[in-house]
Parts: structure tokens; sequence; C-alpha cells
């Protein structure tokens, strides 16, 4: 699936999934409508990436359930918790956003939600409100985009693969 550079990656994120470290680790996943959420502080070379499929889970999350990384509220509140048990401050993470594609080839606004644009949103939203700004994103448009961070150097790959509409600039 990830062939962007000769290095194998050392973690595949699955949707839902979240993944923080602190070494020489390379992280990458596939997204469509989905969008992951790229952190990493240069001075320590810690970070992570979520791949969330939904905003939030539209409920309340009973007080024993741990966060889960399906849904983009709690998929910020693994990253904060992550970021404090490492003693490090949240502003100086490089922050970067990614995917929230359309997956048909029709206009995404026919549909009763737009699932990509609400996944967009609530990624600038969740990030403002925790003092955060994205740094760079490539976000919306079609298709599908696969996402490499290189933790050593907190490098970001993007390879977008946009829909290809019958008859259209093949």
């Amino acid at each position: 699936m990830f062939h962007l550079h000769s290095r194998r990656l050392d973690v595949v994120l699955e949707p839902g999934q979240f993944f923080f470290g602190e070494s020489d680790l390379r992280i990458g996943t596939l997204l469509g409508s989905c969008v992951a959420i790229t952190m990493w502080h240069p001075r320590t070379k810690a970070g992570g990436m979520c791949h969330y499929l939904l905003p939030s889970r539209g409920q309340p999350r009973p007080d024993e359930q741990l966060p889960d990384g399906r849904y983009g509220d709690e998929a910020l509140e693994m990253f904060m918790q992550e970021i404090e048990r490492i003693h490090t401050f949240r502003e100086d993470y490089q922050v970067k956003l990614f995917g929230g594609g359309s997956q048909f080839q029709f206009d995404a606004q026919a549909g009763p939600i737009d699932v990509p644009t609400l996944n967009i949103r609530a990624g600038t939203r969740l990030l403002a409100g925790h003092g955060l700004q994205a740094q760079a994103e490539h976000v919306g448009g079609s298709g599908s985009r696969q996402v490499v961070l290189d933790l050593a150097n907190g490098h970001v790959w993007v390879r977008h693969r946009r829909l290809v509409h019958p008859g259209v600039g093949r």
C-alpha cells in the first residue's frame, strides 16, 4: 500500500486508530472521507497520528469508557493525554490536517449528510478548541490519500488519488 519511499512503515493505522510515539518511526494511513491529524514535537521528536471517521459519537461517553479514536473529539483528547504524559506543551507541536475526500462521483452536497466536510470542519474546530492551528493541510476534493509521518524529522508525505469520472480527463 505505501511505497512513497524505500523505508517501510513501522505503524499502519486503520480507520479509528491512534498512535503516539517517541522514537524513529514512520506512521502511515489511507484516508477517504476520514481525517488524519498529525502532531510532531521538533525537540523531543515525539508525535503521532489519528485517523478518525466522525467528528464525535453524538452522545456523551460513559465516564468509565476510554476515548475512542473513531471520533475526532476523542482522538484530540488522546493527543492531549499523550502530550501531558511526556511533559511537553501542545503549542510546541507542528500540527497538520489531511483527508476528508468525497468518495462519490456526484456532488457531495447532493446527499443528506456531507461526512467529508463535517470531518474537515470538526478537525479545524477541535484544533482551535485546544489552542492549535494546522500549519499545513491537504483536505477536501475527492478520492483517497496516503499519509506518512516520519517521527525522526516531522516530515509528512501525502499521495492524493482523485476519483476518475468516466469520460473526464483520463
